[in-house]
């Protein structure tokens, strides 16, 4: 079977473990979902000749920036305000937009949570709660607790800062995709130990679920040696698929892509 169309980031489910979903859109049009998990272990083929679409506008470019967009739209989308990166750069809870505040009131002047998770070693991050599990799953976590609950997404940042002086807040994709697991490392502690680190101020904002979210990848080998694969150099990527974690498709012979790193890449995929 072979289906075309523009790259999107992976929907994902948390259901007897990740399930994944890519849609290739018809440019900026939505395709029809296909079910990724059911193609492991079997033979896939991805097919790039050259055309990259805009994710926002549309139109065709050279080069990405962000999740599939132009230069143009990265600089001036609300999808790419820097506050995504860096979450204590938010102001719109005081009424100040950085681009767009119809936008960023719905996105960012909303309840955010902060959490551990395990992925290439602990990390802290910040996301809604609509975004869980799912952003969790993109980055290839396999236990995930929240730590605090705040009611808008700087005050989340602020307190990610306040811990990233004590622990990661980046995934090392190699050793993620390796699947290195520090199995003496309990998350209900290590939430026990930063909370300590924490200044009195945001004490309120602790929470009290200590739910250990638990999360198992549909994958039947791990490379050794991770080898990331770029459309723009290997136009053609075929072989078993191994598996799916976090955003990439796990190859035979440790070649591993990332799909979310390739958004408005137009395909052909064959399965």
């Amino acid at each position: 079977m072979k289906i075309t169309g523009n790259i999107r980031k992976m929907r994902t489910e948390l259901k007897e473990g990740a399930q994944y979903y890519l849609n290739l859109f018809d440019n900026l049009n939505p395709g029809e979902e296909t079910p990724m998990n059911k193609l492991v272990g079997k033979e896939v083929k991805i097919s790039f000749h050259g055309q990259i679409n805009c994710t926002v506008s549309g139109k065709k470019i050279k080069k990405i920036f962000g999740d599939g967009m132009s230069y143009d739209a990265f600089m001036s989308s609300p999808m790419a305000v820097p506050s995504i990166i860096r979450p204590e750069l938010s102001r719109i809870h005081e009424g100040i937009a950085l681009r767009d505040a119809e936008w960023e009131e719905k996105h960012h002047n909303q309840p955010h949570y902060v959490y551990l998770s395990k992925t290439s070693g602990v990390k802290v991050g910040v996301t809604r709660p609509t975004n869980v599990p799912f952003r969790w799953i993109d980055q290839g976590a396999i236990e995930a607790i929240i730590i605090a609950e705040t009611p808008y997404r700087q005050l989340a940042g602020l307190i990610e800062v306040e811990l990233k002086a004590h622990m990661a807040d980046k995934t090392n994709w190699r050793w993620m995709l390796q699947n290195r697991l520090d199995e003496d490392v309990d998350l209900l502690d290590r939430k026990d130990e930063v909370l300590e680190l924490l200044p009195s101020d945001y004490e309120e904002f602790f929470s009290d679920n200590d739910e250990i979210t638990k999360i198992h990848y549909p994958v039947l080998e791990y490379p050794i040696k991770p080898i990331s694969v770029k459309l723009d150099k290997l136009d053609v990527l075929e072989g078993t698929l191994k598996g799916i974690k976090g955003q990439y498709l796990l190859f035979d012979n440790g070649r591993v892509i990332n799909m979310r790193s390739h958004s408005g890449y137009y395909i052909e995929l064959e399965f």
